[in-house]
């Protein structure tokens, strides 16, 4: 399991590296005005819905169930499902996108209704809009291809998949941009580029694994049918973290210029951790889950959530302390570039102190929802959902206004806690959860670690103004500087304190 979440991470990493590298050229060439928040407003949009579809609702039914006819069924039928899935989901996804692009102004509308004061922005991101979402098409292919591999063991491959739309996008503000009337058009085209290649990198390996098959359409399979009946209630508790998402674009349509482009890059840097590290262990944990319930081994199931929880606390908790401590260095040196200003690098460290402490909770549901999804119950975490989801509502329109931008950022943070809160009872109360002996002392032991490596950052993160005023190779350098200290500072710490790493192994 640790072996094989590390495979994922490393992967990660080297997408979410080279993620910022295109975070950088594009914070350097757009900065944060107009034409920046036309096209994230417009990358959202497909976004919402490829996370939906693809990382979403599809995925936590489709890979309990393709799991269940690998452990149950001969390698003909895993191949005819992957078939018939593959088929059906090509044909929703391409009847979705049409019908987008032709409300391309009313989706516009609706999720940036703050745009209709400058018809400039709101026509630009209509055009950018009806060339990116055929993004979703070909990464939820992508993605459900990467399905399958995860739950034949094949991780690395779908987690090299974001390199691809990473280089694709590169290019597109390198090379083409400047070859455009309208440079920002470019970001959109390296989307779909992107998607198409993140999809043709993994079918060699799906071919290999003997389920490269001609898709088939057919809403009445049996698999398909299971499917769709548990993507029911998936599609809404999926789509309550992306209605948040849309939710705070709209309210930060209504912000001054740039207020969406802060959100977004105090995000991306919330991002890291979470795509590097829990995302990591949820893409182990749910088909090693969803064998152990098909085998009716519920003493191993409780065991492997009891390893992800754990692995998130000890990762997760000083991750959050230095994105918080850190959150200025961080931003200045990866944005602070051409037309990203020193403005809005303050302003989008005001997003990412808001962001920073909800990091823990973030992971924690990662690892807790794949405990329903395995055992096929998709209603509970819905139930759940909903309510963050109209908590986080309800505190936007409350924080918004004495904390701006930083206070949807806020209100994401309280409600991704109470997700986890109620997602943690829901397991105990079922019996699926029992934790094993040690959490005290382990929490202890983390917190104390956690402690010593925030006091060595504080110290060394001095003022931001300091630090915009030293050049680019200085800032990289001070800050890989203090990222090692601090990451040497918690490893010794937790050594002093004698922490267990027995518990940390997968039993």
């Amino acid at each position: 399991m640790l072996r094989s979440a590390a495979s994922v991470g490393v992967a990660t990493t080297s997408s979410r590296v080279l993620g910022y590298v295109r975070d950088t050229v594009i914070a350097t060439t757009f900065g944060a005005g107009p034409a920046a928040d036309a096209f994230f407003v417009a990358f959202r949009i497909p976004n919402f819905l490829r996370r939906l579809f693809a990382e979403g609702a599809f995925s936590q039914a489709f890979v309990p169930v393709l799991s269940e006819y690998r452990t149950t069924r001969d390698p003909a039928d895993v191949r005819d499902l992957v078939a018939h899935t593959l088929g059906t989901l090509g044909l929703v996804l391409l009847g979705v996108t049409l019908l987008a692009v032709a409300a391309a102004p009313l989706l516009v509308w609706l999720l940036a209704p703050g745009f209709g004061d400058d018809p400039q922005r709101s026509a630009l991101t209509t055009t950018l809009l009806r060339i990116t979402f055929w993004y979703l098409p070909l990464v939820s292919l992508a993605a459900a291809v990467g399905g399958v591999l995860n739950t034949f063991g094949r991780y690395f491959t779908p987690a090299l998949t974001p390199l691809f739309l990473n280089l694709a996008m590169i290019g597109a503000a390198v090379w083409l941009a400047p070859r455009l009337d309208v440079p920002v058009l470019a970001l959109a085209i390296g989307v779909v580029i992107g998607g198409l290649l993140q999809l043709l990198w993994q079918l060699p390996t799906l071919a290999a694994l003997g389920n490269l098959a001609r898709p088939r359409v057919s809403f009445s399979h049996p698999g398909v049918r299971r499917i769709l009946r548990l993507m029911g209630p998936g599609v809404f508790g999926s789509s309550v973290a992306q209605v948040n998402l849309m939710f705070d674009t709209v309210v930060a349509s209504f912000l001054v210029t740039g207020s969406v482009s802060w959100l977004y890059y105090a995000d991306r840097l919330m991002e890291f951790p979470l795509g590097v590290l829990a995302i990591a262990f949820a893409t182990v944990i749910l088909p090693r889950l969803s064998r152990q319930h098909a085998s009716g081994d519920g003493e191993a199931f409780s065991r492997t959530l009891d390893w992800g929880l754990r692995w998130v606390l000890l990762v997760g908790a000083p991750a959050a302390a230095a994105l918080f401590v850190l959150a200025g260095p961080l931003l200045g040196t990866l944005f602070s570039y051409g037309a990203f200003d020193a403005h809005s690098v303050h302003m989008a460290r005001q997003a990412l102190w808001a962001f920073a402490p909800g990091l823990l909770a973030f992971m924690a549901i990662k690892v807790l929802a794949p405990g329903y999804y395995a055992r096929q119950d998709t209603r509970s975490p819905v139930r759940i959902g909903v309510l963050a989801m109209l908590v986080n509502m309800g505190l936007t329109l409350i924080l918004v206004w004495p904390l701006k931008h930083a206070g949807l950022a806020a209100a994401t943070s309280l409600a991704a806690y109470l997700n986890a809160i109620l997602l943690l009872r829901g397991l105990l109360r079922g019996g699926a959860y029992r934790p094993r002996p040690g959490w005290g002392l382990f929490t202890t032991r983390v917190a104390l670690a956690t402690a010593a490596m925030t006091a060595l950052l504080w110290l060394g993160a001095g003022s931001l103004d300091a630090w915009l005023a030293l050049g680019a190779g200085e800032r990289v350098a001070r800050l890989g500087l203090w990222v090692a200290a601090g990451g040497a500072c918690y490893g010794a710490a937790l050594l002093a304190l004698r922490l267990p790493l027995a518990q940390l192994r997968h039993p």
